[in-house]
Formats: C-alpha cells, sequence, structure tokens
C-alpha cells in the first residue's frame, strides 16, 4: 500500500515486480553517474581561465563520445529485453482469469471454472468498515492461489481501460474485440490494490481493482463457495 510521502515503488509481491525494481535501481545508478559527469563538466567550462583557440578537433575525443554513450545504451538495453521477455513468458498456467472492463466496474469469469463470474464495484465511501480503503477496495476481490502461476485475459465491454495493480507489476490495456494476456505469480499470500489506469469517462477512479492471493487449500473452499452459490 502506498503511504503519506511515500517514495519510491510498491513492495514487490511477484518476481516480474522485483526485476522491475532492480532495473529501475541500475538505470537510476547510470542516469546519476551521467548526470553528475556533464555537471561537472559544465562546471569546469565555466570556470576555467584556459582556453586553446588553435585546437580545431580531436579524434579521441570524437572516438570517446560516440563509443561511451553506445556501451551505456547496450547496458540498458540487455536487462530491459531480458525483462520485456520475461513479462511475455506465459508457460502452464494453473489458472486463467478473464477481466473485462464496463463504465465503471470490472467483471470477473474464471475460465477454467464456468460457472464462476462475478462484477466487482468500489464500495461507496459511506459504506466502508473500519481497515477499508477508500476509492481501493470492492465488493468482490478476485481470488487466486498464492505462489501458482496465473494467466490474466484482459478485454472492454465498451470504451478503453487498463488492469494494473502495481504491487505485481501488471498493467494490460483493455480493448474493445481484443483479448490481451499477461501472467503473474505472488510470492506471499496477500491483498493487493489497483486501479484503472486508463482514462474511460466521468467515474474512471472509481473502478478499483482488488487480487486477495491465499493458500491453495484456501483457494480450493473458495471456489467451491462460488459454485454453490452458482
Amino acid at each position: 500500500m502506498a503511504h503519506p510521502s511515500h517514495l519510491g515503488f510498491h513492495d514487490a509481491t511477484s518476481p516480474l515486480m522485483e526485476e522491475l525494481i532492480y532495473f529501475h535501481d541500475h538505470a537510476l545508478m547510470i542516469i546519476f553517474t551521467i548526470s553528475t559527469f556533464v555537471l561537472y563538466i559544465i562546471l569546469a567550462m565555466v570556470t576555467t581561465n584556459l582556453t586553446d583557440k588553435l585546437i580545431l578537433d580531436s579524434q579521441e575525443v570524437e572516438i570517446i563520445w560516440t563509443v561511451l554513450p553506445a556501451v551505456i545504451l547496450i547496458v540498458l538495453a540487455l536487462p530491459s529485453l531480458q525483462i520485456l521477455y520475461l513479462m511475455d513468458e506465459i508457460n502452464n498456467p494453473h489458472i486463467t482469469v478473464k477481466a473485462i472492463g464496463h463504465q465503471w466496474y470490472w467483471s470477473y469469469e474464471y475460465t477454467d471454472f464456468l460457472e464462476v463470474a462475478f462484477d466487482a464495484y468500489m464500495i461507496p465511501t459511506q459504506d466502508l468498515t473500519p481497515g477499508q480503503f477508500r476509492l481501493l477496495d470492492a465488493d468482490h476481490r478476485m481470488v487466486i492461489p498464492a505462489d501458482s502461476p496465473v494467466r490474466i485475459l484482459v478485454s472492454a465491454e465498451d470504451v478503453l481501460h487498463s488492469w494494473a495493480v502495481p504491487t505485481l507489476g501488471i498493467k494490460m490495456d483493455a480493448v474493445p474485440g481484443r483479448l490481451n494476456q499477461t501472467t503473474f505469480t505472488t510470492t506471499r499470500p496477500g491483498v493487493f490494490y489497483g486501479q484503472c489506469s486508463e482514462i474511460c469517462g466521468a467515474n474512471h477512479s472509481f473502478m478499483p481493482i482488488v487480487v486477495e492471493a491465499v493458500p491453495l487449500e484456501h483457494f480450493e473452499n473458495w471456489t467451491y463457495l462460488m459454485l454453490q452459490e452458482a
């Protein structure tokens, strides 16, 4: 969860988000190094009294400022490409959930259990109970088993939406008439919050996403209860 004066990312709850945080720190250190070096060069040029008007070019300097940026781009590109491939990798998911965006709520279908489907609406502020979060809690949570690969199929019924849960490192566009997919694995049980991240109309900020990861036996019990209700 975010908190007042929160700087940086949420704590990672999936291997993918851990990789994204590592890459962020890696890129940030390179940016700090380059910025410090450029600032030093600017200050040195401004404050120095030494000039040499006879120097027209320098092959060594040309080589350095051509090769060095190329090396930096490679150092940034390789881990970035690795993460992109990890985000697209979908290998034998244990469960598949379809998330459909509407104006303005989410509906979920567990495609492995055709009878399990429900809509998730934001809980109004006046109906919140102690411990629930304003604008973030929903009346139905997407329950998944912890430590299991989960595939999410994302689409929309009317306009563009975006299914995003920051702690899981997931942000997938919901496009009408198109089915996008992604996968994630939670590293621990817990409740993870997200929101629609694509401006979709007047109530865009009132369609939260709540993912609850539970141990496998609890998930089996929840599935049984949902099938009984259906």
